[in-house]
């Protein structure tokens, strides 16, 4: 919003159809310059000031989503699989769109990542419905990550994969992150169950260090797919090879 990223840059690739951002509002300048890419709101917390909880059905209706993501890492977050489980049922069950469940970690701390994940589904008693799960992951190498997101469709066969996040931790440099890119898109879209994936960030090296310094940390900013300058990254060339 208000920058020199040009998000078209990507759409006119013909490779990306779906955005989205940490919100339930649209950034403005996706509206006009962006077409045929479908925006996908999250609501990221539970209730929160940005996205209050009780606009979440208006917004929906009129943004005209199709699909909705829900809870961001609730696992790193202190929000237990149940307390999720009978919010989701109240605030997402009856939204009349396509539903991601919580998006969790890559981590393998007990009770975290696909652990939550199962106890969630565990909660919901068969009253959660959804479309998809969702998946984040962060961590050496290309290997480790499709070993991860296979490791998830073993343990949960039945279901169709969303990836809304992914990157090489830092010190991977900015070559390192387009390699990674350019290896795991190429896979991720030989995977049928895997419906959409997005690289973390569609932002610029300074805008993370500066909305995210804690991200900037972990990842390095050599994840961006876009330069300060608003021109497309070695990591976004790596996402369009």
């Amino acid at each position: 919003e208000n920058t020199s990223m040009d998000p078209s840059r990507f759409s006119g690739s013909g490779k990306v159809s779906w955005m989205y951002n940490w919100e339930t509002w649209r950034p403005a300048n996706t509206n006009e310059l962006v077409s045929g890419v479908n925006f996908i709101g999250t609501q990221r917390c539970t209730d929160c000031e940005s996205s209050p909880i009780g606009q979440l059905g208006a917004r929906a209706a009129e943004q005209g989503w199709t699909d909705v993501f829900t809870l961001n890492e609730p696992d790193l977050n202190g929000i237990s699989a149940s307390d999720a489980a009978n919010w989701y049922k109240t605030h997402i069950a009856p939204l009349q769109t396509k539903k991601a469940l919580p998006s969790v970690t890559s981590s393998n701390d007990a009770g975290k990542g696909l652990s939550w994940l199962s106890d969630f589904l565990g909660a919901c008693g068969g009253g959660c419905p959804h479309d998809y799960i969702n998946l984040h992951w962060y961590g050496r190498s290309a290997d480790e990550f499709k070993s991860h997101i296979s490791s998830a469709r073993d343990r949960f066969p039945g279901e169709t994969i969303v990836v809304s996040e992914f990157a090489l931790e830092a010190p991977a440099s900015a070559d390192d992150q387009a390699a990674f890119f350019r290896d795991t898109t190429g896979w991720l879209e030989g995977q049928d169950y895997v419906a959409m994936y997005f690289p973390f960030v569609a932002t610029s090296p300074g805008l993370l260090s500066q909305n995210d310094g804690a991200a900037a940390g972990y990842v390095g900013t050599g994840c961006t797919l876009f330069n300060d300058d608003g021109s497309v990254s070695a990591s976004g060339n790596g996402v369009l090879a």
